[in-house]
């Protein structure tokens, strides 16, 4: 028995100074990717204009208060103008003119209704089955997933919520295709048929079983929010491995703050008080309780001593709701930006969006640095340090970790585009069919069925209420050729006119 230990020892201390002399691989960081539904720029209490506005007055998110203080805040950050597209933008790191998911997902095979029923144009039949992992799928965009690429690095990855990826009977449908280990709660909807765990979210309505949310059986006929409910297996997920050497990908993705609006009960109350209207009092409490789940992640990856390790990235979709189903006039949710959701102006585009790196972010810091929503796939890539990766799909994002270390050096400015050939369905301003450019402080939008074009100085003018496509010609012109030789260059779909039978020309070709 000396002998034994002895040799043990013996072993042990050779192990040791091997390890010694050759350094282990350090474990890449654990990432969070906390993304929420329809939340518009000023949906929170954090500023992300150069002064707060009176809507930052009316919500309470203190979660996310303490995310800007810890980490850094994005003030010029851009999504599509709906869901879908910005999900698959996400995953694949390309832009949605590209991967041509250009509208919302459900339906396998079909483009939507309200497309088929324009008055003025033809719509082309776009990638309306989402994203696939397999080759040739028809009318989907094959790409490598982000999850795939990290499951791949080692990573544990865990969807949570929405998912939105793939029509029905596609493979882009199911998560755990994508390269997920772990789906909760995410289906090819886009929205709960109900938020509340008294209505098992859903489950159980005749006639509605596409929007009913699936997999949270544990909490049917309980007094709980769906917000509330999906976060709390989200900590279930995460814990399975906090204890190993595995990092994990966390994509907090929760249906809220989209429709339909219904109440968070924690924390209603306070914002009846404040005299809002109930429907404006309950979108308020989705926000809120929004806000509450973020609040709860950070609370457990520091009792578990992981916050120093763990990224948490949160952006939003798309802008905010305006158009319908809110309380109040529409279109003025969003203001001092234009319009909301569905829209090619400000309101429909511009997000919310934090980053906390420890050791990498500054805390408390702010950039304008422009991001677009298909940076993100490079950028956690390079955080989760895949030095190489043999995509599938051409990489049209670009990575913005040297914005986060505060090593990045100003290399000109690149245009960041937008394509829309698509009719989501609510009228409104900047709403229907359109292809944008954003360049420096200038932005130049092109409407599809009347051709019309505009101009905008978004340093001078954040709202977009003085359209100078007139008075600077010039620079219209140089954008419109910008934006032209971007959709050429990517074959992007154009709808065709009814009057005319021919394609909608492109920008320049008017010029």
């Amino acid at each position: 028995m000396i002998r034994r230990g002895l040799l043990y020892l013996g072993v042990l201390s050779i192990i040791l100074v091997s390890c010694e002399s050759e350094e282990l691989p350090e474990t890449p960081p654990n990432i969070v990717l906390f993304l929420v539904d329809d939340m518009g720029w000023q949906d929170t209490s954090v500023p992300f204009w150069t002064q707060s506005t009176p809507f930052n007055a009316r919500y309470k998110t203190p979660s996310m208060e303490r995310l800007a203080r810890d980490g850094m805040k994005f003030t010029q950050a851009y999504a599509t103008p709906v869901c879908s597209p910005t999900r698959i933008s996400l995953m694949t790191g390309m832009n949605a003119a590209r991967h041509r998911v250009t509208n919302w997902t459900l339906e396998k095979d079909s483009i939507k209704r309200m497309e088929k029923n324009h008055s003025d144009l033809i719509f082309p039949y776009w990638n309306v089955n989402g994203m696939s992992p397999i080759a040739g799928d028809s009318l989907a965009v094959h790409a490598i997933p982000l999850p795939q690429a990290l499951h791949d690095r080692g990573y544990f990855t865990i969807h949570a919520g929405k998912a939105h990826l793939g029509a029905i009977g596609t493979p882009g449908e199911e998560p755990l295709n994508l390269g997920f280990d772990v789906n909760i709660a995410g289906h090819a909807a886009g929205a709960p048929e109900s938020y509340l765990g008294i209505e098992n979210f859903g489950n159980g309505k005749e006639g509605k079983e596409v929007w009913a949310v699936p997999g949270l059986e544990a909490y049917h006929g309980k007094d709980i929010h769906l917000t509330e409910a999906i976060t709390l297996e989200a900590l279930k997920a995460i814990d399975s491995v906090a204890t190993t050497q595995q990092p994990f990908f966390l994509y907090m993705s929760h249906y809220a703050v989209h429709t339909p609006i219904m109440a968070d009960d924690r924390f209603m109350q306070k914002y009846l008080e404040k005299g809002l209207d109930s429907i404006e009092a309950k979108y308020a409490s989705m926000v809120e309780g929004m806000d509450k789940s973020l609040g709860d992640i950070m609370d457990y990856l520091e009792l578990k001593g992981l916050e120093e390790k763990t990224i948490v990235l949160f952006m939003s979709d798309n802008g905010g709701l305006s158009a319908h189903a809110r309380g109040g006039e529409p279109h003025t949710h969003n203001k001092p930006l234009a319009s909301g959701k569905g829209a090619m102006y400000e309101g429909g585009i511009r997000e919310p969006m934090l980053v906390k790196w420890p050791g990498k972010t500054e805390p408390g810091s702010i950039t304008d640095y422009q991001v677009i929503i298909e940076d993100f796939y490079p950028t956690i890539l390079e955080m989760a340090e895949v030095d190489s990766l043999q995509t599938v799909q051409k990489i049209d994002g670009e990575s913005f970790v040297e914005v986060l270390s505060g090593e990045w050096e100003y290399k000109g400015v690149r245009p960041l585009y937008w394509h829309y050939p698509n009719e989501w369905g609510p009228n409104g301003p900047g709403i229907g069919a359109a292809s944008a450019v954003r360049k420096g402080d200038w932005k130049f939008v092109y409407f599809h069925a009347d051709r019309r074009m505009e101009l905008y100085n978004l340093k001078e003018d954040i709202g977009e209420t003085k359209n100078l496509f007139e008075e600077n010609p010039e620079k219209a012109k140089e954008l419109a050729e910008t934006l032209t030789n971007h959709l050429k260059s990517v074959k992007a779909q154009m709808p065709m006119d009814k009057k005319t039978g021919e394609r909608v020309e492109y920008p320049f070709e008017l010029l």
